[in-house]
């Protein structure tokens, strides 16, 4: 059932029983909070309630004042979690907790039913074709690493990228870390990398013994901006420094702005590692994410858009890289009847019963990047009036798949409204996220070179923020744009539920839920 606006739930000590009865089986949620005029939380009333009193031969005429005086009322604060409600709820038998700011005002109320109803932020959503596939696995005993399908995952996944070759992995990962390799990385080398992004983009660099050079988004798209990119590269070209590679994350299932990147690393000749963990079934002027790079990496974790429970792909046009690949991630064997090592290698590969789900789920990926598109959709229409929010834009000649529906809160203390959003939505039993913390916020990279959307060196500027839009925006900055766009998305972005799999009420129950968050999140931070 829907949530109700907290107002309707609320009534003032002077209504009658009667008044109180029909307020409750209109509301159908089995509670009424009974405030002052202020807002204050004076008592809760029941069906329980009502009835005893009915039974003791109170009149319906008679002002909920004149109930029996009560215990103060089990609430909990803005700051609580998920597990103190529940606890609370537990410990007094109830199955309902208002919730009341520092005046005591009842702000929000938390019913024991949403907390049995999670909404998860991206679930896998198999069918019916993986489950024939697996079978066939196990009725073959190809059940260990490689196989038919394998075999098959890799040239139908290449297809449907449009590059010739593509080598199957334990992990998105793992595919990083090949990729790199294959490239030359090593020791005392120097890559570019996108800022905001999953920490596996960046780690597999530091893990080579290479160290990252991070590059800003641009506002728009969120993506990796050209301008600091070009920054960057003019920097180090001064200081005779020849980067490597550079790993170009495509996020939350949206390219990155290839005809302005990939031309420019090539003029560097610097080769690019794409990183479309995010965004496979995403296109870029017609082309797939992921087709860009001269290598180029995808995952197929559990929360990704389609899913091997775990699982990533290395692709390329390079037959002989993709072969290297293959062979390092078997443990580099040599093809010699005893087993013959010449170089160190990884028990990288994915097995074949994983890959005939993945089979599976690519027959769907056009059904599932169009359910995600219609959760955007949903979510935009829903809370455009709301101001000061953002939604990630889809530029011009992008599709995107939006993996995840992203915003950005703008304007004073969004970080702290952003937190509180996200504190509201899990005490509610929603599952969101931030944003991407930024790599060169991250403790793990202190100290690393950072080249900012907007020139001030190539040290990250201090703490900024997008200035208050007055209005839902479709994604276009309407203020300054700030020197670092990558740390004010993280200090102001959600990552909403985003899974092809979640019901129309599902839907409709997270953008009741953001609205009402957002509110109170103005409330919690003054």
């Amino acid at each position: 059932m829907p949530h109700l606006p907290l107002s309707q739930l609320c009534l003032p000590p002077t209504a009658t029983l009667h008044d109180a009865l029909a307020r409750l089986d209109a509301t159908a949620q089995g509670i009424l909070l009974v405030t002052d005029d202020q807002g204050r939380l004076l008592r809760t009333v029941t069906d329980g309630d009502l009835r005893r009193a009915a039974l003791a031969g109170t009149p319906s005429t008679a002002p909920l004042s004149a109930l029996p005086t009560a215990h103060a009322p089990h609430t909990v604060s803005l700051q609580a979690s998920q597990r103190d409600v529940l606890a609370l709820m537990d410990a007094q038998r109830i199955d309902h907790v208002p919730v009341v700011d520092a005046g005591g005002r009842a702000v929000d109320l938390v019913t024991r039913r949403e907390l049995s109803q999670r909404v998860y932020l991206s679930s896998p959503h198999l069918g019916d074709d993986e489950v024939a596939l697996v079978q066939e696995a196990f009725t073959s005993n190809w059940i260990a690493p490689l196989g038919p399908h394998v075999d098959a995952f890799e040239r139908e996944l290449a297809a449907r990228v449009g590059v010739q070759h593509a080598a199957a992995t334990s992990s998105g990962t793992a595919a990083l870390h090949l990729g790199l390799r294959l490239l030359g990385v090593g020791p005392g080398d120097v890559v570019l990398c996108s800022s905001l992004t999953f920490v596996a983009s960046a780690n597999p660099i530091k893990q080579l013994g290479a160290t990252p050079v991070f590059i800003d988004s641009e506002p728009q798209s969120w993506n990796l901006s050209p301008q600091a990119l070009a920054a960057a590269l003019e920097a180090l070209r001064a200081e005779g420094i020849q980067p490597k590679a550079a790993v170009v994350v495509n996020l939350y299932g949206q390219s990155a702005e290839m005809d302005a990147i990939a031309p420019l690393l090539e003029r560097f000749g610097v080769p690019m590692l794409e990183d479309a963990a995010e965004s496979l079934g995403a296109t870029y002027r017609g082309r797939p994410s992921g087709s860009f790079g001269h290598l180029a990496v995808f995952s197929f974790n559990g929360n990704k858009i389609i899913t091997t429970s775990g699982g990533g792909m290395l692709v390329g046009n390079d037959p002989a890289l993709i072969e290297h690949a293959r062979k390092l991630s078997t443990q580099a064997r040599e093809p010699a009847r005893h087993y013959e090592h010449i170089e160190d290698g990884y028990n990288y590969r994915l097995s074949n019963v994983l890959a005939g789900i993945g089979r599976g789920q690519l027959r769907v990926l056009d059904q599932r990047v169009q359910s995600r598109r219609e959760v955007f959709a949903q979510y935009r229409d829903a809370l455009g009036a709301v101001p000061g929010l953002r939604w990630m834009a889809e530029p011009e000649g992008h599709r995107s798949t939006r993996w995840l529906s992203a915003f950005v809160l703008e304007g004073e203390d969004a970080q702290a409204r952003r937190d509180a959003l996200l504190d509201f939505l899990e005490r509610h039993n929603v599952e969101a996220r931030p944003v991407w913390k930024p790599m060169h916020l991250q403790p793990l990279y202190a100290g690393c070179r950072y080249f900012a959307h907007a020139a001030q060196g190539n040290a990250g500027p201090p703490q900024v923020s997008l200035t208050p839009s007055g209005g839902g925006s479709a994604g276009r900055p309407s203020g300054p744009i700030p020197h670092d766009v990558s740390r004010a998305l993280f200090e102001g972005g959600v990552c909403l539920p985003s899974g092809s799999n979640m019901s129309a009420a599902q839907r409709a129950r997270v953008c009741e839920l953001v609205t009402r968050g957002l509110g109170l999140s103005w409330r919690s931070v003054a």
